[in-house]
């Protein structure tokens, strides 16, 4: 038995040294769990996103520092949303679908095994992981909008009174919002560039037809904003190029040019909405005030509701770990199974527990009789 647990003793020592974590668990959210893999995943993504959009370094610092506060709390309220959207019977699958056509016309992919290689490439993620995310992420919008935006109402009267409140915020100077289509000449052979411009020409018809000029740019664009439906954004008097500037800065909106020759290429432009000089009216900025004002009464009740959706879930969260959203009161500490301790019986309280059975086997139910039963009674009387 001594060599017995020696050689036992020792086989554990090698399997323990041996043992390396391969994940860790920092989280449970009734039946989901968050790794710490999840954690930085979204730390990467915020990277690449920030970098996308050309951020400066000191800027990615800065949101990285924001974003750490508050990673685990972000994670866990993402969980809660696509369980409850789950509960709600939310489906996206139709949603998705038309997604992932559009983006493979946009990204001029064949077939869906292309697309999935250049997702690899750019997320580091599988396609499966990917269209998964891209499902929980739309699911906890629709949850957002029915749950929690819905119910949040603006009235009339009190945008006005914003706007009464805060004219000097309204005060514009002359601009544009612009989208643009870029038919780009870029290594093409002299042939193909005869026909850019008969290409370019057909184009502005259909947009003046009123043909959607997003979808336009999504078939025919090679600038880079063809992933932002072309928005170049707004745009000031004297920030562009003077011939430019006098064919967009007509005050008409959904003006579309006809095609500018560039060196590259061909350029359409089309008039997205327009800002005169001056005041702005209510009805013009209506939109915005009604943003500026939805967004403070909006993320107190989207927490009310999170915290809400805390206090009914099975929670817990690992020690070293913080959830900055966490519900007050609720008791989210860490159990480990290994640490729970079975409940002991003595063989006393065993053979009471069958004493007691038996007795209670042998007393008759009030209200009921049985043939057997009976015919002791009557033999007893």
């Amino acid at each position: 038995m001594r060599i017995l647990a020696i050689f036992l003793s020792l086989a554990w020592a090698i399997f323990a040294a041996d043992v390396t974590v391969v994940e860790q668990i920092v989280a449970k959210v009734n039946g989901d769990i968050i790794t710490n893999s999840d954690i930085l995943r979204a730390r990467r993504n915020l990277v690449e996103e920030m970098k996308a959009r050309k951020a400066s370094a000191a800027d990615i610092e800065k949101a990285l520092a924001e974003t750490e506060k508050n990673a685990l709390r972000d994670r866990i309220d993402t969980l809660l949303l696509t369980q409850r959207g789950k509960d709600l019977s939310i489906s996206v699958d139709g949603e998705i679908s038309k997604y992932i056509a559009d983006l493979m016309v946009r990204m001029k992919v064949a077939n869906q095994e292309d697309l999935a290689k250049m997702i690899q490439e750019q997320t580091g993620q599988t396609f499966e992981d990917w269209r998964s995310e891209m499902r929980n992420n739309m699911i906890t919008q629709r949850v957002v909008r029915q749950e929690v935006g819905s119910k949040i109402s603006m009235k009339k009267e009190d945008l006005l009174k914003y706007y009464e409140d805060h004219k000097a915020e309204f005060v514009r100077e002359e601009e544009v919002l612009l989208r643009e289509l870029l038919i780009s000449s870029e290594g093409k052979s002299p042939t193909e560039v005869a026909g850019l411009e008969k290409k370019a020409k057909d184009i502005v018809a259909r947009a003046r037809k009123n043909e959607k000029f997003s979808n336009l740019i999504r078939d025919y664009s090679d600038s880079q904003t063809k992933g932002e439906d072309g928005e170049i954004g707004w745009m000031k008097k004297g920030m562009l190029n003077k011939p430019i500037e006098d064919l967009v800065f007509t005050g008409q909106r959904n003006f579309v040019t006809d095609p500018i020759k560039l060196p590259n290429g061909w350029l359409i432009l089309r008039v997205e909405d327009y800002h005169k000089a001056g005041q702005a009216d209510f009805e013009q900025v209506e939109p915005e005030i009604n943003e500026k004002m939805y967004m403070p009464r909006f993320q107190p009740q989207m927490r009310e509701y999170l915290t809400k959706l805390r206090m009914d879930a099975f929670l817990e969260v690992k020690e070293g770990f913080i959830d900055s959203g966490a519900a007050p009161g609720k008791n989210t500490a860490w159990t480990d199974p290994a640490q729970l301790k079975p409940e002991t019986v003595s063989k006393e309280e065993v053979a009471s527990r069958r004493r007691m059975k038996r007795a209670l086997w042998v007393v008759p139910i009030p209200g009921t009789k049985t043939s057997s039963s009976s015919k002791s009674t009557a033999v007893a009387k």
